[in-house]
């Protein structure tokens, strides 16, 4: 089912943009091939044989306007440079420049490779150095553009996260197996047995599930997501060796999977300290009432979910043997 809202999301976001874009192109909301007025100065005086032209820009907001048919309007002045070529003399907005739109979205499309909002100049005469003009590249299929653009992003953000887990993964589990040998995870679920028995109360007392379950939510309040996240896969694991189905959640997976969700942090995500710095000392106590209350909302949602007539009566706990819920009822119990 998720698939298909995934589906039905992307379909939605392409019909949008194609809509949005055809509506640009017919009202030429860019004015492609028309060159946009402007007026030149130069505070250092202008030199034909220069290759670099330091160069004050100015528009004229009414004729801006007009031009674009927008409410926009463009700043007293920018600074740029003029580039000066054998193939025609370029101008550029310097990288800084906050630029009205829609030149600011032109930007993404006409720049150069330092951000620069650039154009061919048109009727430049070096001489009166008026009837100046500048013409910016064709601008089409903006929002489809950027949505291509950013689908490839988050790939990329997405593969690079991925390898990244990799190693968090490899050393935890091997934690986990060595503690497991030691006994240690033996230890742990008679320690916090008293704590996660009414959580979790269809779990065996001496059951390894209940130290996964206690190690995953400590790596949770200690914020070190990247541990908690092994601790949580273990601990699933270790759930599924209780459920006598193989497509149906059981009341204590579910449970698990609401207190991780909302769990408690009594320390910051170590990625969130690493942005802000000490900074997040101002925000220790709005986290902790926060993630505490989600908590008390997550068990307590649980708990009642797990009494509704339908999930009390897909829960494979409950359910004669051999008598497993079918594939098409994968409500969660």
């Amino acid at each position: 089912m998720l698939n298909y809202i995934w589906a039905g999301l992307i379909i939605s976001s392409l019909v949008f943009a194609v809509v949005y874009d055809v509506g640009d192109l017919a009202a030429d909301r860019y004015r492609n091939g028309d060159p946009l007025p402007v007026e030149l100065a130069f505070p250092e005086g202008y030199t034909p044989s220069a290759r670099l032209v330091p160069v004050e820009i100015r528009i004229d907001p009414e004729a801006f306007g007009a031009f674009y048919d927008t409410r926009e309007r463009p700043a007293a002045s920018y600074s740029g440079h003029l580039l000066q070529t054998l193939d025609g003399t370029q101008l550029r907005f310097d990288s800084g420049s906050v630029l009205p739109e829609p030149l600011t979205t032109i930007r993404q499309v006409s720049r150069s490779s330092d951000e620069e909002l650039q154009g061919a100049l048109v009727d430049f005469d070096p001489v009166s150095q008026s009837g100046t003009a500048v013409l910016f590249e064709p601008v089409q299929f903006v929002k489809l553009t950027a949505i291509a653009q950013a689908a490839l992003d988050f790939a990329a953000t997405a593969v690079e996260i991925a390898i990244g887990l990799i190693g968090a993964l490899a050393l935890f589990l091997g934690l986990l197996k060595i503690g497991e040998e030691a006994g240690l995870i033996q230890s742990v679920v008679r320690f916090v047995r008293p704590v996660l028995r009414p959580l979790f109360p269809d779990v065996p007392e001496d059951h390894p599930a209940l130290g996964m379950i206690a190690l995953n939510l400590a790596a949770n309040i200690f914020g070190l997501g990247n541990a908690a996240t092994p601790f949580g896969i273990k601990a699933m694991e270790e759930l599924q060796t209780l459920n006598p189905s193989e497509d149906t959640a059981t009341n204590a997976m579910v449970m698990l999977l609401a207190i991780n969700t909302a769990s408690v942090q009594l320390v910051p995500p170590v990625l969130l300290l690493a942005l802000m710095g000490l900074q997040i000392n101002q925000l220790i106590f709005a986290i902790v009432i926060t993630t505490g209350l989600s908590l008390v909302i997550a068990i307590t949602a649980a708990k009642l979910y797990g009494r509704l007539p339908g999930s009390r009566a897909s829960d494979p706990n409950r359910l004669p043997p051999g008598d497993e819920p079918s594939s098409t009822s994968s409500a969660p119990g």
